[in-house]
């Protein structure tokens, strides 16, 4: 098969309708599958989403499967992946709605560009307002300066600043947002599926990162573009934004995101130097600046699994990723 379409579902049939309503179009052409995964919600989801998928006669090319327990977004992922054998997957949010074209431009970004692994589309509000979606990996260096949030530092240190600006060509991030990236099947013979030992965020940072350690380039390319919902399901934007504390498994993820590809001091040096770069952040406001940085606990939440952290997921009550 030339692709096969994962998405994931916790808790949201009514978002699923809609990324259905606008995906099915889109592979009406396409040698495709959806595999929407159910990551054992243990609400009307199911029953939702068959009632919908039988009354538009989308069975045949939309299969529903039941996860046994909710093993987090990669978990989700994977079981979709496992059930499909095809050229190229497409991970994509249920809270994504996808443009006219969208997919089309992603395969033939694929075919164009053979030494790279993974694609990704502009993603962007109802409104048109792009969203950030191009990022640097993040590295102890990064953690201090979006502690310390100074623009002088981020501009000394320019090369290490994580996000990138919304970009309007073709362009080689290290890493992009799994809310809708387009995955080569080669790529997941070189380094496996996704880690499970995520339950959600850093998956696709991790991802990307074995991705270019195989030598598979990322491309993404702003034609291709996806609606992102963003925060319609999950907390964890909006807690940050408010400044309020963010789920355990934020920090569990963050934590084995840098033992993995630090070892255990170079974790231990993110958090000295998160805390570094706050204690600059705390001085900038008592000189009368705003604090534009850290949440609730942050300072504490940081050392959650620092001496163990590939220890399981602690499991939360959400988890859709945003």
């Amino acid at each position: 098969m030339m692709l096969a379409i994962v998405i994931v579902n916790y808790r949201t049939p009514k978002l699923i309708v809609g990324c259905l309503q606008s995906v099915l179009p889109e592979v009406a052409s396409i040698d495709a599958k959806i595999v929407v995964v159910d990551n054992c919600s243990g609400d009307d989801s199911l029953p939702t989403i068959g009632a919908w998928l039988h009354d538009h006669d989308a069975h045949e090319q939309v299969e529903l499967l039941a996860a046994p327990t909710n093993g987090g977004f990669a978990s989700g992922n994977n079981i979709g992946i496992r059930a499909v054998s095809a050229t190229y997957y497409l991970l994509l949010n249920s809270d994504a709605l996808v443009r006219p074209g969208a997919i089309a431009t992603l395969l033939e970004t694929a075919r164009n560009h053979p030494d790279a692994g993974l694609f990704s589309p502009r993603l962007e509000w109802p409104d048109g307002r792009g969203q950030e979606s191009c990022f640097r990996f993040h590295t102890p260096v990064s953690e201090f300066m979006g502690a310390a949030h100074t623009g002088i530092i981020d501009r000394l240190l320019q090369r290490f600043v994580v996000y990138w600006p919304v970009q309007t060509g073709i362009a080689r991030p290290e890493w992009t947002s799994f809310a809708c990236v387009m995955i080569r099947h080669d790529v997941l013979d070189a380094v496996g599926l996704l880690d499970e030992g995520y339950f959600m965020y850093f998956e696709d940072v991790a991802f990307c990162r074995k991705a270019r350690q195989a030598g598979w380039m990322v491309v993404h390319n702003p034609v291709a573009r996806v609606v992102h919902l963003r925060g319609g399901t999950s907390t964890v934007k909006a807690s940050a934004s408010q400044k309020k504390r963010v789920p355990r498994y934020y920090y569990e993820s963050r934590a084995r995101y840098f033992y993995q590809f630090y070892g255990i001091i170079g974790l231990w040096v993110a958090n000295l130097l998160w805390w570094c770069g706050r204690a600059i952040a705390k001085t900038r406001l008592w000189l009368g600046h705003r604090d534009k940085t850290a949440v609730e606990w942050q300072w504490l939440d940081i050392w959650t699994n620092c001496l163990a952290p590939l220890r399981p997921y602690t499991a939360p009550k959400i988890q859709t990723r945003e």
